[in-house]
């Protein structure tokens, strides 16, 4: 028997899928790599980083990855938000949790750019990714991706900014986030 991929039984699955696929892509530019591979973290100084932010998979081919933010302590770390780490400094929370997440790569790329993908333009696996989807979550592709961009958002949005500048005071695109964060409040 082999050992698990991670301790998240959802990714797990993932993992088998992706190995299953011999190297086509499913989602793209989505990739699992190394779980926890604190390679990703160079540069962030703070040993908080290190803690709470567990690198998971490449989210496009330009060197952006996807990362667990452990914002609480809870046991189903597949309900932890998922943070976009972009190889330009952006970060987002991309999805509330591991599900909302893999309904976003079942649009194939398209969530990152906005571009809407003909059949002959989706990946090699995608939808072998689609029926794994279903089968294992009963979830499909969402029609819009912007629902759950938001949600994650309103939900983990100001909490994450708020740890971020208490260890990075002076990054920019976390102030842009409250800014954004701010105003999307005066708005409900």
């Amino acid at each position: 028997m082999s050992e698990a991929y991670s301790p998240v039984p959802e990714l797990n699955l993932l993992k088998e899928l992706q190995d299953r696929l011999g190297g086509r892509p499913y989602a793209g530019g989505f990739e699992l790599f190394d779980y926890g591979d604190a390679g990703y973290l160079q540069g962030l100084a703070h040993p908080e980083f290190g803690e709470r932010l567990i690198p998971f998979a490449r989210a496009s081919d330009s060197g952006s990855f996807y990362a667990l933010w452990r914002c609480d302590d809870r046991e189903d770390m597949a309900t932890l938000p998922v943070l976009f780490c972009g190889d330009e400094g952006e970060l987002f929370i991309e999805a509330s949790g591991l599900r909302d997440l893999f309904r976003l790569l079942a649009l194939d790329g398209a969530h990152l750019d906005g571009a809407e993908l003909e059949e002959e333009d989706h990946t090699a696996g995608h939808h072998e990714y689609l029926a794994w989807l279903e089968g294992n979550f009963g979830l499909a592709p969402p029609r819009d991706a912007a629902p759950i961009h938001e949600a994650a958002f309103a939900q983990y949005g100001r909490p994450f900014a708020e740890w971020w500048l208490r260890l990075v005071p002076d990054h920019a695109s976390v102030e842009e986030m409250l800014r954004e964060l701010s105003s999307r409040w005066l708005l409900l």
